[in-house]
């Protein structure tokens, strides 16, 4: 099975980035259809609700499950498990 991917940029990548295999569409909107993301913060929301109004097709993609995992809230617990794991 072969993956394709289609790519929207308003401008080229950088000579030598990797691109996937697929699609590279060069353009600025106005489209009939957003794709978005569902990073759980407010910034995506006002593109939604314009959408909304103009009746605008939205593909939301989910986000991932976070794996169940310790998880240190600073840099210090960082370091302090890293130590713990030697």
């Amino acid at each position: 099975m072969t993956i394709l991917f289609l790519m929207r940029a308003i401008d080229p990548p950088a000579l030598n980035t990797p691109v996937p295999n697929g699609k590279l569409l060069l353009a600025r909107g106005f489209f009939d259809t957003i794709v978005s993301k569902n990073s759980g913060g407010g910034a995506t929301y006002p593109k939604i609700s314009v959408a909304r109004e103009l009746e605008i097709l939205v593909v939301m993609v989910q986000r991932p499950q976070i794996p169940d995992v310790e998880q240190v809230a600073d840099v210090e617990g960082a370091i302090s498990w890293l130590v713990e794991q030697l």
